[in-house]
């Protein structure tokens, strides 16, 4: 709470002391994730998302849009691109556990996709399929900025929610804006009818207030606060070199005991592709993989629970849409020893579940 002290609540979003909090916040990101200085870097409501749809309805239209999914988020723009923008669009997917066929991309296309597969523990290992693209390259970094190595010079947009990497309460996304991607905005109009909380440009312009720092929507000073608080953290342990260590060291550690246990793994299939903030992770036993797919949702629900009731571990079941099974979180706000520590609780919670559920069905009807 001491570092909340001198939070400015109660006060206007466009009064000087505020304007110089969100200033203050967006230049020590700048700094921390080594964002080219001619890149414009503001916040948007509406955290990750927010930012993101702001990307797409007011940049997307004048060339053919391509959009990679291989995880819920990449999926859901692919949605909005076709079902909602109508656009010229082509979605290049993937099953969960793998990436899409990067050799399709068109280079003169519009690129759309997630760097870091949340729901999936997918990623991308490298920026190397990006060299050259002559359309714009929109990024979805939520769960990549402050814990990977992001190729700035090939992005044209990013945008995260702080709360990802660096915890704390959500609602505010980062949007970063390269030359060409400000040049589009100033350049293309679609025609659509943009929500305000969306919208990027005064008249047909970009709006040089809102890309100088000033606040789309009135945003808590105390989320403002504690993202400082979060960056400042962030200098002390080293910047973006010393967060990428802590998140390589928290999945070496859940890496080698997944290795070493037989009845989980990965979702992601190929090693360098595998997310070291989001780690998912499925059941690959034969006594468990036999049964239904309800049956191993069941499984992952119980040992979320048992671990829960515990007070060991929250919301560790796998996204809803993924394979059944448990995702780990090893950003860079987790310590190594935390993850070491659960490891024994992961293999007495899912003993402990697999023997309930077993003796649910051989129980008399």
């Amino acid at each position: 709470m001491q570092a909340l002290s001198g939070a400015p609540v109660g006060r206007s979003n466009r009064s000087k002391v505020t304007v110089g909090r969100i200033n203050q916040a967006l230049e020590l990101t700048r700094s921390i994730l080594q964002i080219p200085a001619e890149y414009q870097v503001f916040m948007t409501p509406g955290s990750d998302t927010g930012a993101f749809e702001a990307a797409m309805w007011n940049l997307l239209g004048p060339r053919k849009v391509q959009l990679l999914a291989f995880e819920s988020f990449g999926q859901l723009w692919a949605d909005d691109a076709t079902n909602h923008l109508k656009l010229d669009a082509e979605v290049l997917s993937a099953p969960y556990g793998r990436l899409p066929d990067l050799t399709k991309i068109d280079p003169t296309a519009d690129l759309v996709f997630p760097w870091n597969g949340t729901t999936s523990g997918v990623c991308l290992s490298d920026g190397e399929f990006l060299k050259g693209h002559e359309g714009l390259v929109l990024c979805d970094a939520t769960s990549a900025a402050f814990c990977m190595e992001l190729p700035w010079a090939d992005l044209d947009v990013a945008t995260f929610s702080f709360q990802k990497a660096l915890g704390g309460e959500a609602g505010i996304g980062i949007l970063v804006l390269s030359p060409r991607a400000v040049e589009r905005l100033n350049t293309f109009d679609s025609g659509r009818p943009i929500p305000k909380v969306l919208r990027l440009k005064k008249g047909d312009k970009a709006d040089p207030n809102i890309l100088g720092g000033d606040a789309i929507n009135t945003f808590s000073f105390l989320v403002v606060e504690d993202y400082l608080d979060a960056l400042r953290w962030a200098s002390l342990e080293g910047g973006l070199e010393g967060l990428i260590n802590r998140c390589n060291r928290n999945f070496e550690t859940l890496r080698e005991w997944v290795e070493a246990t037989d009845w989980i793994d990965f979702v992601a299939e190929v090693e360098a592709q595998r997310s070291t903030t989001s780690a998912c992770l499925k059941f690959v036993a034969p006594d468990v993989t036999a049964r239904s797919a309800e049956f191993q949702a069941k499984l992952a629900t119980k040992i979320g629970s048992l671990l829960e009731v515990e007070g060991v571990a929250f919301d560790v079941t796998g996204y809803r849409a993924a394979p059944p099974g448990l995702r780990i979180w090893c950003g860079c706000t987790v310590e190594a020893d935390d993850i070491d520590a659960l490891l024994p609780w992961l293999e007495w919670a899912y003993a402990h579940a697999l023997e309930a559920l077993t003796s649910d069905d051989k129980a008399p009807a």
